[in-house]
């Protein structure tokens, strides 16, 4: 199942646990910890009374009482004292220790604050990539859906220098929409240039000459046309197949649940959104013009009127395929996210 990262309170959020920051005497707090005590109601504070604490990057499990969650995971995740006190290791420990116990009681939902990065300081940037990897890593093992829950985007960042070369791409990419007369007349110049030369290219055909009428001749429509008709699933299917992947390693790494991709496989007329095709792009690791043709199956395009797929395309281009990471760039402008 994909990971999603979504901005809204945790203690609103149905799923099977929710894990709460929270500090090691486990009697709530301020920030996700007080809010989680605050809706849970007193019962919540009773019961982590009785269990009586928790070690930094442990966790220790309760009732969700008054909240959506049956659970509450509690993990206490570490302070920010430079970096030279196991802090990032600590912090790995807090989501794959909330990640094995929710496992091992069987649940199929899971949502996640942004540990440690509000009051205890860890670096925004790197806690989000701590999260991101850690999770990432048990998606590719296990069946569960995994939400990252922002309540304050403040507490939320990327990395700056990847922030900085996807919004230069922006700048030097993005096109705004033309008005009627600029977009007539584009219109008119690319079908005056769609010329013979270019239908030989959609065909794969030779250029035309003398020597080439009769291999050009000698093809069949029928060929031609089964290129056409060849559906979107038939088109993603033929390019696993071709790359020597499996359906596992596509859908997981394309953020897609496997049910989904179910679908996909078993009718060949299936007609995916464009976030979906694209996933299934990153999934694939497809370049630029492979992509576009995987689009195309679907009845897409990348657009540079898009700021969605200009960041898309700057990612293929650079042969980035890390779809969470993708997905974390696309939340900071406020897009729609791949896969799910």
């Amino acid at each position: 199942m994909p990971l999603k990262i979504i901005r809204a309170d945790i203690t609103k959020i149905e799923v099977d646990a929710i894990v709460n920051a929270a500090n090691t005497w486990l009697v709530g707090g301020g920030g996700v910890d007080g809010a989680i005590h605050k809706v849970a109601g007193i019962g919540l504070l009773e019961e982590c009374k009785k269990i009586g604490g928790c070690p930094i990057g442990e966790v220790r499990l309760t009732s969700g009482y008054d909240l959506p969650a049956e659970y509450v995971i509690h993990t206490v995740g570490p302070v920010w004292e430079g970096g030279g006190f196991r802090e990032e290791e600590l912090l790995e420990f807090c989501y794959k220790n909330s990640l094995d116990l929710a496992l091992n009681l069987g649940l199929n939902s899971i949502a996640f604050p942004l540990i440690s990065a509000g009051t205890y300081g860890f670096p925004k940037e790197r806690a989000l990539e701590i999260a991101v990897d850690m999770i990432s890593k048990f998606l590719e093992e296990h069946e569960m859906e995994v939400t990252l829950v922002v309540y304050d985007k403040r507490a939320y960042a990327i990395s700056k220098e990847l922030f900085d070369s996807v919004q230069n791409y922006i700048d030097e990419n993005y096109i705004l929409e033309f008005d009627d007369d600029e977009l007539y007349n584009e219109s008119y110049n690319q079908i005056s240039r769609f010329d013979e030369r270019n239908i030989q290219q959609l065909f794969n055909i030779d250029s035309y000459s003398e020597s080439s009428k009769e291999e050009s001749s000698s093809r069949k429509l029928e060929d031609i046309l089964n290129k056409l008709q060849e559906t979107f699933s038939e088109h993603l299917l033929n390019q696993i197949d071709l790359m020597g992947k499996t359906d596992v390693e596509v859908y997981k790494k394309a953020n897609i649940d496997r049910k989904l991709f179910s679908k996909i496989r078993s009718d060949k007329n299936y007609k995916p959104s464009k976030a979906t095709a694209i996933a299934l792009a990153i999934g694939l690791e497809l370049n630029l013009d492979e992509t576009k043709d995987l689009l195309q199956k679907a009845g897409f395009a990348l657009s540079k009127s898009s700021k969605f797929d200009v960041i898309i395309e700057y990612f293929i281009t650079e042969e980035f395929y890390n779809i969470h990471e993708i997905n974390s760039m696309l939340f900071e402008y406020n897009l729609s996210l791949l896969g799910m």
